[in-house]
């Protein structure tokens, strides 16, 4: 839709900005709608834009939603009108997708939209929990209180993953430069050492051998590790994609010895934040649970509070049924049904989130200081082999000469 520039004077005084409608008429009418006496209305230029693939320019980062929620909620708290508020917001939003999709909020409402309707029309931005907890603001008219929990919400959220890629970064990163060091060691400098054992003519011991066909095979087919690499990805996620493989995977990930603990803990802490969340928001208990299953980020979670959901409808409490899904601690559950019994649930659930936060900082140190040694030791004993491997036939003559 075409977007137009304007200026003029409006009952809080001067005002300019842009404004999105079917034609120039069509813009000096909504214009007049919001009280404004129009100075100048043009077209705006169209903006030329070079997109290349892989290279973004067509999505709404976190860090964008978060910038927005805040900044929107402090306007509404000054007491600047939503369409206004979503006008100038428009305008001084760098993302220029979430810019477009802001103006078309805008526009909604100014038609009569709720501004809760506007936003469910943009899910890849605005998701169920969002739209959610904005509708009861909009009911309870506290939008601008409902924003700002929304971004202690999305911040908190942010925190907790950005502490669980760190405790992937490391091992990755390790991994990453064995296999490098590996590779370079069989394409360059085994084939050195193969060529003098030829020359002897002698029989190689055995870790020898095996390390120089390792070398023929990497040099025969290293132009294909990549691709292969690539599509065992493309593979993968292709399978994490069907609700088997989600499930299986989210299983094994929740089992595996090492990360299983700190992703159930980061599981349980996403649970009772977005829980407590939304029911401090005055979303019903029904809509909040089946918000929080879609949002669990685990197919298993997501597979346990909707069983969840089902006994609270036949009248159960919370805690009822999630003492017989062993993915939540028993601590959780004791935690949940005293705030049950207090009717002081979301205020348990903020408390639990809190405590399960400070748990995944202290599994993410652990595991740092645990991986840190098992991948030293790994590195140091791949290549003291190969090191080894190659010095044997060098001292067995040494041996023989003496």
């Amino acid at each position: 839709m075409p977007v137009f520039r304007y200026a003029g004077n409006a009952p809080s005084g001067a005002i300019k900005g842009e404004i999105e409608a079917a034609d120039l008429e069509a813009a000096r009418v909504l214009l007049q709608r919001q009280k404004i006496k129009i100075a100048t209305l043009k077209a705006k230029p169209k903006d030329i834009q070079l997109k290349i693939p892989g290279f973004g320019g067509g999505g709404v980062g976190e860090k964008d939603l978060v910038v927005f929620t805040r900044q929107f909620s402090t306007m509404i708290n000054a007491g600047l009108p939503i369409v206004q508020a979503l006008d100038v917001l428009a305008q001084q939003t760098q993302n220029k997708t979430l810019a477009n999709i802001i103006r078309k909020i805008r526009s909604d409402v100014e038609g009569g939209d709720t501004l809760t309707d506007a936003m469910r029309r943009h899910t890849k931005v605005f998701d169920n929990l969002y739209v959610n907890m904005v509708q009861a603001g909009e009911i309870g008219g506290i939008v601008d209180t409902i924003l700002n929990r929304l971004c202690a919400y999305m911040e908190k959220a942010m925190g907790l993953k950005k502490k669980v890629k760190s405790a992937m970064v490391y091992p990755i990163a390790i991994i990453t430069i064995a296999v490098m060091v590996v590779v370079f060691l069989m394409i360059f400098v085994i084939p050195t050492f193969s060529k003098m054992f030829a020359e002897f003519g002698q029989t190689l011991p055995a870790p020898t051998q095996i390390v120089i066909n390792l070398s023929d095979f990497t040099k025969k087919y290293v132009f294909y590790f990549v691709p292969a690499f690539i599509g065992a990805i493309i593979a993968f996620k292709q399978y994490y994609k069907t609700p088997p493989g989600k499930l299986s995977v989210d299983k094994f990930m929740l089992k595996a010895p090492v990360f299983g603990p700190l992703i159930q803990k980061v599981s349980v802490s996403r649970f009772t934040r977005t829980l407590g969340t939304l029911i401090t928001s005055g979303v019903p208990i029904i809509d909040a649970l089946n918000i929080t299953a879609r949002t669990a980020g685990n197919k298993i979670v997501e597979l346990a509070v909707l069983s969840i959901v089902e006994k609270i409808k036949e009248g159960q409490t919370i805690a009822a049924p999630l003492s017989e899904k062993k993915v939540f601690p028993p601590m959780v559950v004791q935690m949940i049904s005293i705030g049950e019994s207090t009717g002081a649930l979301d205020a348990m659930l903020s408390k639990i989130a809190d405590f399960y936060d400070e748990e995944v900082d202290a599994a993410v140190g652990a595991l740092t200081s645990l991986m840190e040694p098992l991948l030293m030791v790994f590195l140091g004993g791949v290549i003291g082999f190969i090191v080894v491997a190659m010095y044997l036939p060098i001292f067995k003559m040494a041996s023989a000469i003496g």
